[in-house]
């Protein structure tokens, strides 16, 4: 009888490696939203990523892992979503108290 272990989305992990802004190395990837060679948007575990730069390419692409590796020159990273709502509801709570 195998015992199933449940992988709770708190216990997974999110690393953002970048080596000399020409590899980009990422796991906790949920899905891919849109892609071109200036700007890759994609829905991780920490909030939306957008990244930006030139002649970018995904070299790697595991979904099951969450893993992608980014390849090109890299100008930035940019997360955006549920850690900035955090902070914004806990602003509008403190001024409704």
């Amino acid at each position: 009888m195998e015992v199933k272990k449940e992988i709770r989305i708190e216990d997974k992990k999110t690393n953002l490696t970048l080596e000399n802004r020409k590899r980009l190395i990422l796991s906790g990837v949920v899905e891919v939203i849109s892609f071109n060679e200036d700007q890759i948007m994609l829905n991780t575990l920490l909030g939306s990523l957008t990244v930006k730069g030139e002649g970018l390419k995904m070299n790697k692409l595991d979904v099951q892992n969450g893993e992608v590796i980014i390849i090109g020159t890299v100008n930035s990273c940019v997360y955006t979503g549920s850690e900035a709502k955090k902070d914004k509801e806990s602003i509008i709570a403190k001024l409704f108290k």
